[in-house]
């Protein structure tokens, strides 16, 4: 690789454009892949609430791999690390394309999540800096979201034509990943030569995990972080159940469609980020958390097509704003001070063990017969507050510090 490449920091630099293009084709087959296993689950009659164990599989695998994913993509060349967790996500969509177990398969393409997200987010920091680097996130988010839009998409209107297909087009989407992989320059290992030894590495992220909570701005960012994404699969599984009980459709494709609504806000509410909030006025996006859980409220009660569209759209918009400041400033501070890599997988375990709860909180509601409109209702009511909470707690100590 040429130095210029290595040194070349600008949004759009090669080594930029290979991530961008590998995030989307991952995150593409990511999202088509869910919905094709879902319909492979409705295909075989799965009951209803092991749709959300589906994606228990998925975060548990996140949580199970914390302590050691954030290592791996600090020891070793980041584009390598994310070539290799591409490469398990499609051993897992084949498990699955070939009739074999979709709890195994989607296991496997958990366990190439949990070691893929460190990477991609860490690597931002190595290909630019300082205030490009939320600009950088926007890019990535909006990368991300444009392939949730597609793959959703791609993946209910695929499998309502034929499952095998639908599971084929996932395959060859993460093959596609693996070669854009090779594209990223091979920068070298942020943090090389540290123990491989299970108790020393363990030790060294839960150091990490009191670290990023023990400062204030990494804690905010933690919470806020695993309380939005904690909430966004939730709502993605809500979707599914919600679309025959208040709309009456019974196909695959209208709940992809209405998630590809809030795709589309998210990346313009990314955009809208990147230009109106900086590292040192992240707290501008507050307002935006608060207002999800508001939009959720009114969504559940909705009755129509064109009314849900425009307040899942609307609720995208403050997603996108919300999120990506968050995720720059646990990046930027994580880089100083614990690496971003391990910082990524603190963030990894916060976010997945609050889609754990919730999903299990989903889960039980509906296995006990619970209204979904009922469910959706308290959904958006719970998340209003929760981000109310940390705002106030944001507020109270930055006063305490004096930073007010």
């Amino acid at each position: 690789m040429h130095d210029s490449a290595l040194n070349d920091t600008s949004l759009w630099s090669k080594g930029m454009k290979a991530v961008t293009a590998a995030q989307f084709l991952s995150a593409f087959g990511d999202n088509a892949l869910l919905f094709a296993t879902l319909a492979v689950l409705k295909a075989q009659f799965y009951p209803d609430w092991s749709q959300p164990v589906l994606q228990m599989v998925f975060v548990g695998a996140y949580i199970l791999f914390a302590p050691f994913v954030g290592q791996i993509a600090d020891s070793f060349a980041k584009g390598r690390v994310m070539m290799f967790a591409n490469g398990l996500k499609l051993v897992g969509a084949a498990v699955i394309c070939f009739g074999l177990n979709p709890f195994v398969g989607y296991t496997l393409v958990g366990v190439g999540a949990a070691a893929y997200s460190p990477a991609k987010y860490g690597i931002l920091g190595e290909l630019t800096t300082g205030d490009r680097l939320v600009k950088a996130n926007g890019i990535m988010e909006s990368s991300t979201i444009a392939a949730i839009l597609l793959g959703s998409m791609a993946g209910g209107v695929l499998a309502d034509w034929h499952i095998i297909a639908a599971l084929t087009v996932c395959v060859l989407v993460y093959a596609g990943a693996v070669v854009a992989n090779f594209y990223i320059p091979k920068l070298a290992p942020a943090r090389p030569g540290q123990s491989w030894r299970f108790t020393p590495m363990t030790r060294s992220f839960f150091s990490a995990c009191r670290s990023l909570w023990h400062n204030g701005e990494t804690r905010f960012s933690l919470v806020g972080t695993s309380l939005f994404w904690g909430a966004g699969v939730t709502l993605r599984f809500l979707l599914v159940l919600w679309v025959p009980v208040a709309l009456g459709i019974r196909d695959n494709a209208t709940p992809t469609y209405l998630n590809a609504m809030v795709a589309v806000g998210i990346v313009v509410g990314a955009g809208a980020a990147a230009k109106l909030v900086t590292l040192d006025t992240v707290a501008r996006c507050m307002p935006a958390g608060v207002l999800i859980g508001v939009g959720v409220l009114f969504f559940a009660m909705q009755h129509a097509l064109l009314p849900a569209y425009g307040l899942l759209l609307l609720i995208g918009v403050l997603g996108g704003f919300f999120v990506v400041p968050l995720n720059a400033l646990l990046q930027d501070r994580g880089k100083r001070s614990v690496g971003a890599g391990n910082a990524i997988a603190v963030q990894n375990l916060g976010e997945n063990t609050a889609m754990l709860l919730m999903l299990g909180l989903y889960s039980l509601a509906v296995k006990t017969g619970a209204s979904i409109v009922g469910i959706g209702i308290g959904f958006g009511v719970v998340f209003a507050l929760a981000i109310s909470a940390l705002w106030i707690w944001q507020i109270r100590g930055k006063a305490a510090n004096g930073k007010l």
